[in-house]
């Protein structure tokens, strides 16, 4: 299984060709698997882009996530006690934007690669990151 960051999930639904080719590949990989997850907090992050008008998507956000939940393979990591403690809990160090903290201590906890373009998130040891 891996962990889409926030955009990761928004370009391979939406714009896969804004993907890396490697991140392209490993989604495919976890697609035959049955192992895409993405956080819970990147709903939340989704709804905040769409509400403040950085994202534009082609049908109601609630549809748009539906659409994803109805995907076998694709599962909505919930943001439970362990990971809202790990996020404020992280080693080293990470910058304090709570969605990316939060979407770190997923992969944390799960163990697993997150897919991501975010450069400071590449740059944390702390987390496998793929791109």
């Amino acid at each position: 299984m891996i962990l889409l960051d926030t955009h990761a999930w928004v370009w391979w639904v939406g714009r896969p060709k804004l993907l890396s080719p490697a991140a392209r590949r490993r989604i495919d990989e976890a697609v035959e698997e049955g192992g895409v997850g993405v956080s819970a907090m990147s709903c939340w992050e989704v709804s905040l882009l769409v509400r403040r008008g950085r994202l534009e998507l082609a049908m109601d956000v609630e549809d748009w996530i539906a659409r994803s939940e109805a995907l076998s393979f694709l599962d909505f990591l919930p943001v439970d006690h362990h990971i809202a403690v790990r996020s404020n809990n992280l080693p080293g160090k990470l910058h304090d934007d709570p969605a990316d903290r939060i979407i770190v201590a997923t992969a944390q906890v799960h163990g697993l690669p997150l897919i991501t373009k975010d450069r400071r998130l590449r740059r944390y040891a702390h987390v496998e990151t793929v791109w």
